[in-house]
């Protein structure tokens, strides 16, 4: 049986996640791949299955150009999906494992590569099962599955430029470039390895490396993801531990403004919503789509896709 997409041209509003139908027991990030879309109130209004993909489909993100753009880090592909609902034509960017981008204001596209090195710094107390619980892609012709690096592009696939910036590795030791976040005059690059203890910074207009913004000591957190805020302060969700994890607003200079205490572990992504006041945020673990109120601290479950670690990108449409 195939599966037949029903998405539907953008209306103001829209909601899209990346949350693709892991169904192989051999690999736990594989499976087909799909963008669901809901309305402004979060009802489902159709699903888009994706071409080209192999693994988990996420880093979604509204272009200049209107589409909607998504990864898939494992394929080594880079999705646009016009306001029409329909899958464009793809643009091979780079053979590298990108999983989300940022819009300069230059015109140009800036992609962080996800996977660094070549699987051998992978902690032994992690265990070779979960060693084996996702097929990783090398780069082809090198035996890494990855450098980490950022990348800018002409919106057409043209390389301007690599970056030598430095990733952590996370806990497994092969992330990358998982998120970043272009600082609102376009000229630093906010970054992290997710589960790493730093949170990065790169000059990209000097093309330096910063002292990072954050740098956590054993055992007083792991970064998942922070995105800039249109007045330059920052959001970011840690892991104070295990079981602890707590969306924290910080001002530009990496100072605390205030934490708020998230309702269990699993919190991994957040996008901004057509509400300055309100982030979408999604638990990887549970398959939950919550809004939280950046002046009350409550947050509200909207949506459980129905897959538990799989839900890996949030976007809405501008109104």
């Amino acid at each position: 049986m195939t599966n037949e997409s029903t998405m539907q041209p953008f209306a103001p509003g829209d909601i899209f996640l990346g949350v693709t139908l892991l169904n192989n027991s051999d690999d736990d990030h594989a499976g087909p791949g799909r963008i669901i879309q809901y309305d402004a109130d979060f009802n489902e209004k159709g699903v888009l299955w994706t071409e080209g993909t192999s693994h988990l489909v996420g880093g979604l993100n509204f272009g200049p150009d209107g589409n909607l753009w998504a990864f898939d880090s494992n394929a080594h592909s880079v999705l646009r999906i016009s306001p029409e609902g329909k899958q464009l034509p793809e643009i091979k960017f780079a053979e590298r494992s990108f999983s989300h981008c940022n819009f300069a204001p230059d015109g140009t596209v800036i992609m962080g590569e996800h996977l660094v090195g070549d699987g051998s710094s992978f902690p032994e107390w992690m265990g070779t099962l979960a060693k084996m619980g996702t097929v990783l892609t090398k780069i082809p012709g090198e035996d890494v599955f990855g450098h980490g690096h950022i990348f800018r592009f002409t919106m057409d696939g043209e390389l301007v430029k690599e970056y030598s910036n430095e990733v952590h590795g996370g806990m497994t030791g092969f992330l990358g470039c998982t998120t970043a976040s272009l600082s609102p005059d376009g000229k630093t690059m906010l970054y992290s390895s997710e589960t790493g203890a730093r949170l990065m910074q790169y000059d990209l207009e000097s093309d330096q490396q910063l002292p990072d913004l954050i740098t956590f000591g054993p055992r007083e957190g792991m970064v998942l993801i922070a995105r800039y805020q249109p007045d330059g302060t920052i959001l970011m969700i840690k892991a104070v531990s295990r079981t602890e994890f707590a969306l924290q607003h910080l001002s530009a200079e990496g100072e605390d403004i205030r934490t708020y205490e998230l309702p269990g572990p699993g919190w991994a992504t957040m996008a901004p919503s057509n509400d300055d006041n309100i982030m979408l945020i999604s638990n990887f673990f549970s398959g939950d789509l919550a809004t939280f109120n950046l002046e009350t601290g409550e947050i509200s479950t909207k949506v459980n896709v129905g897959v538990e670690r799989s839900l890996a990108g949030i976007a809405q449409l501008p109104a």
